[in-house]
């Protein structure tokens, strides 16, 4: 298995397939690298390098009792590029990775990163406050860390149908991919995955957005259950300097494994831009 030992001794899980230019995939909350193989298949057979890992303490990584917080996932990032010694690269983020995406390519990725794509993202900010009152709010999240505490193996199913829109009118539900995001979820640390639903909920990505100097494509569905397009990917695209936004009619938060055709294709025409 291909394990990096960071700072902390925590290890690091990855794939790495392909030659070309490398593209680098952040998973969601409480999922791992398998996440991404719609899209790790696609980019691979398109002729490029890519590479995703499970986050600390989810997947195959050390179930971290310390450092799940997202300053310390970013460094993890820059250890782990740093070692494959990743230039020019794509980096993608899902939903929590979208929020660990740019926070890597803000702070270490000015030299290594080409060009990020934020799908579904928590940027950049989740939380209802005083300064984001269309925020959602912490009740939501209370709950969330209740159900993870208490009774992860059952939340984790009942999260499936919101995540993919499986409660809408005709959708196709596919037993499959529930069982695959609860497998995902259930390899990980009951401990990592509670500290991240603060770390999802709570950091502000403001200044990592604004101090973006390349391209940036933001990619939202508008019946996006878990993470409202409009406390998010509109905010996000206008506190870019270099930005492009696309709102998906009718898509869920599972979009990029349940659309994958349509979101591929749109990031592969960003890419090539």
């Amino acid at each position: 298995m291909n394990k990096l030992t960071v700072t902390d001794g925590t290890e690091i899980y990855f794939k790495d397939l392909g030659t070309g230019q490398p593209i680098f995939f952040h998973h969601g909350w409480p999922l791992s690298s398998d996440d991404w193989d719609a899209q790790m298949m696609f980019f691979l057979e398109k002729g490029y390098r890519v590479i995703a890992h499970d986050r600390r303490g989810h997947g195959r990584s050390t179930q971290t009792f310390k450092g799940n917080d997202m300053d310390t996932y970013a460094a993890d990032v820059a250890e782990l590029t740093a070692f494959l010694g990743l230039t020019n690269a794509i980096h993608i983020g899902h939903s929590t990775g979208g929020g660990e995406a740019i926070r890597y390519a803000a702070k270490y990725g000015k030299d290594r990163v080409e060009k990020v794509v934020l799908i579904s993202a928590i940027t950049p900010y989740m939380i209802a406050d005083e300064n984001n009152p269309e925020g959602v709010p912490l009740a939501v999240f209370d709950n969330m860390r209740h159900n993870t505490k208490h009774n992860r193996q059952e939340f984790y199913q009942e999260l499936t149908v919101p995540f993919y829109g499986y409660n809408r009118e005709n959708a196709t539900v596919k037993k499959g991919i529930q069982d695959n995001w609860w497998r995902q979820g259930m390899m990980g640390g009951i401990k990592a995955q509670y500290d991240c639903i603060k770390v999802f909920s709570e950091t502000d990505f403001t200044e990592d957005l604004k101090s973006m100097e390349k391209p940036v494509l933001v990619l939202h569905g508008d019946d996006d259950q878990i993470v409202p397009y409009a406390t998010t990917a509109e905010k996000a695209a206008g506190l870019l300097k270099n930005g492009k936004l696309i709102i998906y009619p009718g898509l869920s938060h599972g979009m990029p494994t349940i659309d994958a055709e349509l979101i591929n294709n749109d990031i592969l025409k960003f890419i090539r831009e």
